[in-house]
């Protein structure tokens, strides 16, 4: 089977992706699939949340629609140009995490455009969108059925692992896969720089860069850094556009928590009702909070990229990765900062 097969069958799928990300009606058999495959996949997103609280309608298709937006041909065809196809295919296994809807697509596609076979091992928060879409991919170019394998249970045959989960999972990790060619994911999160120009726009783009997801991503900012006198309400302005998170059963009792326990230890916070801000200069924050702190220089602010660059996932502001689009990576942006193609191409070699 050739890359180009693979492409062409990941572009039909992004067309679908996309369509069902913004609500769309079936648009007749130009997308691929028959309008009871089509209906069958949009009943699935409408019931997700059934599985999992966190993963509502409009989460799911956010999702979608930002993974779907960048399967096209052209797309794929640059951001795989560089890289070798495997003529000897590796059996690699990827473990992926559930906080986020197919937050593990990334890999399961790099692998593939690789030349490689994925073996994924499914999070049971997160077990039923990517096999769905598997099987339009199978339906698209049933040579792909080879490739792709989901484990349900105790997993032997592999030849590499690409593996995403907690700080403790590492341990796990290291103890059963360390032998393998590797690369494992931890805690990470994401954080703003502020320098007091941004727009009421810009900052209704941070809330987003909060909020998608309810703020479970490693892409999800949980730290602001703020130039001395920056007028914090402007930051409650810009999130206000998003006060429905709180009517989420999950996310509702994360922030009532948060509140008693940081109040019960009397540590101040402010507060609007659906977020919580507390100044300090820790990274991570609870969910439904939100870390700030005050700088006086850029080197204060470079000192503390610095400092914790080993925890850090994406830089949103004006010099950095735009707001509003923390939750819409690009093909080339790989997480952790690992050319995730070129490892797969050297595991292909060994």
């Amino acid at each position: 089977m050739d890359r180009m097969l693979a492409i062409r069958a990941f572009s039909q799928l992004g067309q679908i992706m996309s369509s069902i990300g913004k609500s769309e009606p079936w648009k007749g058999f130009t997308v691929g699939v028959t309008q009871e495959e089509y209906e069958a996949l949009d009943q699935l997103v409408d019931k997700a949340h059934i599985y999992n609280g966190w993963f509502t309608s409009s989460s799911v298709r956010s999702s979608l629609l930002a993974l779907g937006s960048q399967l096209n041909e052209q797309n794929l065809i640059q951001w795989t140009a560089n890289y070798k196809y495997a003529d000897d295919p590796k059996t690699v296994m990827v473990i992926m995490a559930g906080n986020i809807p197919l937050v593990g697509f990334h890999d399961f596609l790099a692998v593939i455009l690789s030349g490689n076979k994925v073996l994924a091992k499914l999070s049971s928060d997160d077990n039923r969108l990517l096999p769905e879409l598997a099987k339009m991919l199978f339906h698209f170019a049933p040579e792909l059925s080879s490739r792709i394998q989901f484990a349900p249970g105790m997993v032997k045959e592999f030849d590499a692992v690409i593996a995403t989960g907690s700080n403790n999972s590492m341990l796990y990790f290291e103890s059963y896969f360390g032998k393998y060619p590797h690369i494992f994911r931890k805690n990470r999160t994401s954080l703003a720089v502020l320098d007091a120009s941004e727009t009421a726009e810009d900052l209704k783009g941070l809330g987003r860069d909060v909020f998608d997801y309810f703020g479970l991503g490693c892409r999800n900012v949980s730290h602001l850094l703020l130039p001395s006198g920056f007028e914090i309400n402007r930051i409650f302005e810009g999130f206000y556009p998003y006060s429905e998170v709180i009517n989420n059963n999950k996310y509702g009792n994360n922030y009532d928590y948060n509140k008693a326990v940081y109040l019960l230890n009397q540590i101040p916070l402010l507060d609007n009702n659906f977020v919580l801000l507390r100044e300090s200069e820790d990274l991570f924050s609870p969910l439904a909070m939100v870390n700030y702190h005050f700088y006086d220089s850029e080197q204060e602010v470079q000192n503390y990229l610095n400092a914790h660059k080993d925890d850090i996932q994406v830089v949103v502001g004006k010099k950095y990765q735009a707001f509003g689009t923390a939750q819409c990576p690009l093909l080339t942006d790989y997480a952790d900062g690992i050319d995730t193609m070129q490892w797969l191409g050297n595991i292909a070699d060994s």
